[in-house]
């Protein structure tokens, strides 16, 4: 038991790297019509529901100790796939604040600084997510939670969604249905 929980830590810490290194780095996200193909859908409430405590303690009251573990291990796995891809958009969220930031707008600068620095936090913070999940997906019965990833994202998304207006104020209402 021991061993196929370091092997899958392992593994975990080898898939996150590539994600990392790979994630958003694959061409310039100079302007909104670049996003395009390079983003992941995301559905909050759905996402937000995986992460709920409440929603855990439900089905661990109502549900056959084995049939939890199996729904719950299910539950994680389509948490870790959200959380990825929550990554990978921040990863892309990056690359338009960076090119924000050279901008000779001062409004459009600060935003596209607020951007990065708010896409890098959640990107560090997917990471951990994913870790802490991994372990619960090896042990579906331990309690770890993480629901605040949701919201960071619903946050990020807003501000991109600013930055999106202040530049391109006809086409932003696009970068909601991107993320």
């Amino acid at each position: 038991m021991i061993i196929s929980l370091g092997l899958v830590f392992i593994a975990l810490l080898v898939l996150l790297l590539l994600l990392y290194v790979e994630g958003g780095h694959r061409g310039s996200i100079n302007r909104l019509e670049d996003l395009d193909g390079r983003t992941r859908p995301v559905d909050i409430e759905a996402f937000r529901n995986l992460m709920d405590p409440g929603e855990d303690e439900f089905l661990r009251a109502n549900l056959p100790g084995r049939d939890f573990r199996a729904i719950q291990r299910e539950r994680v796995r389509s948490a870790i796939e959200y959380i990825l891809n929550t990554a990978h958009n921040a990863a892309v969220l990056v690359r338009l604040g960076e090119a924000a930031s050279l901008s000779p707008e001062p409004s459009v600068a600060v935003a596209g600084r607020q951007l990065v620095e708010s896409a890098m936090q959640l990107r560090a913070y997917a990471l951990l997510s994913v870790a802490k999940l991994s372990f619960r997906l090896a042990l579906p019965g331990v309690r770890l939670h993480d629901g605040r990833l949701a919201d960071n994202y619903r946050d990020l998304s807003g501000l991109a969604s600013q930055l999106a207006l202040m530049q391109y104020p006809t086409h932003a209402s696009r970068l909601s249905s991107l993320l």
